[in-house]
Parts: C-alpha cells; sequence; structure tokens
C-alpha cells in the first residue's frame, strides 16, 4: 500500500491528508493473475483502474491474422484500458499478464465515489489521465518520428530490466516489425556494443 500511496503522492506532486488516503485505501482491491491470464476482451468493458505492484501487461488490438501490441505496463504503473474505463463503453484492446502479476485495483464506481468525497480526489484523477494521456502521445510520436531500430533501443533504455521478459512476437508487434527483423535489429545493436 505504502509504495502506491508513494506513487500517487509523486504524481500529484503533495502529501495525501491521511483522511483521503484511508477512504482510497478502503476501495482497493488486491488481486493476483498468473501469466497468460487475460484482463479484458476485446468487446468488454474496462471496470478497473490498477496499480501494477509487480508484473507485465501487454495491451493489443486482436487480429485473427496478427495481433498488434499497443502498449505495456510494468512494475509502479498505473495502467487500465483507459478510454474503455473512462466512458464505460466496450473496449477494441485485450489485455493479457506475461508475466505473475499483482495489482491494486479500483472499480469504476468506487473511483467516482473517491473523487465526490475526497480532497484530492479530483487531482489524482486529472493528473493519472495526463500521464496516460502524455504516454499514448509518445508512442504516436514514435512511431511517426523513430526508425523500427530507434524503437527498439528507447524501449530497452527505458525498460530495460523487461526486455528479456517480453517474448519476441510481443515486441517485434510494439515495434511495428516481423520478429525476424527484431532478431536483426538486436545482432546489429549487440554487435554494435562490441
Amino acid at each position: 500500500m505504502e509504495k502506491l500511496r508513494t506513487a500517487m503522492e509523486d504524481l500529484i506532486q503533495t502529501k495525501m491528508p491521511d483522511s483521503d488516503w484511508d477512504f482510497f485505501q478502503s476501495k482497493l482491491i488486491y488481486k493476483e493473475f498468473p501469466k497468460k491470464h487475460r484482463l479484458l476482451e476485446a468487446g468488454q468493458t474496462e471496470r478497473y483502474l490498477s496499480f501494477t505492484l509487480k508484473g507485465i501487461i501487454r495491451f493489443f488490438i486482436p487480429n485473427p491474422e496478427s495481433e498488434t501490441t499497443v502498449f505495456f505496463a510494468f512494475d509502479g504503473w498505473f495502467t487500465s484500458v483507459y478510454d474503455s474505463f473512462v466512458t464505460q463503453q466496450p473496449s477494441y484492446y485485450a489485455a493479457e499478464i506475461l508475466e505473475p502479476t499483482a495489482m491494486l485495483r479500483i472499480s469504476y464506481a468506487d473511483l467516482q465515489e473517491v473523487y465526490a468525497k475526497t480532497s484530492v480526489g479530483n487531482l489524482i484523477g486529472r493528473k493519472a489521465s495526463e500521464t496516460l494521456f502524455v504516454l499514448k502521445t509518445q508512442r504516436e510520436i514514435s512511431l511517426v518520428n523513430l526508425t523500427a531500430e530507434q524503437r527498439y533501443l528507447q524501449l530497452l533504455k527505458e525498460q530495460p530490466q523487461y526486455i528479456q521478459q517480453i517474448p519476441q512476437k510481443h515486441l517485434a508487434s510494439y515495434i511495428g516489425i516481423t520478429p525476424q527483423a527484431l532478431s536483426r535489429i538486436k545482432n546489429r545493436t549487440a554487435t554494435s556494443k562490441d
């Protein structure tokens, strides 16, 4: 719980009053999920905003021919199929656990109550939305402005501890290339470091 409180206080750049924290904490649900568990299927509505204590979650657009990975969430991140969560409409995305994962989750209804009954609830909601918007924007910019190799190197720089845990086919899909092209990039970047 303290990891989440610290993350939230870092997010809002102020200390949460104990009464607000106690109310928020009372709404949280602790859940563990095994590898390969589907958190959400496309067409379902996202009911939770989660904080990942440990693990890796992959968000993707399912397609019978090939899935497109659009996002990964790691330890210490707020995570959700956020457009579905905010609108309470069916999701275009699916979410899958890649490594055993532990989360603290709050339901949509409970989060609305936190917004209404705490002094910092709306600030938390706004800052979480802004953070998710920035991540989405950075992803879009990287797809337009960076080569596949630059996207791989950027992910390697930002999340080096996770790269080995993500299956190559998902990593390649996220970068926007084939697994074979990713192998060539990995070989080339490994050779250039020597």
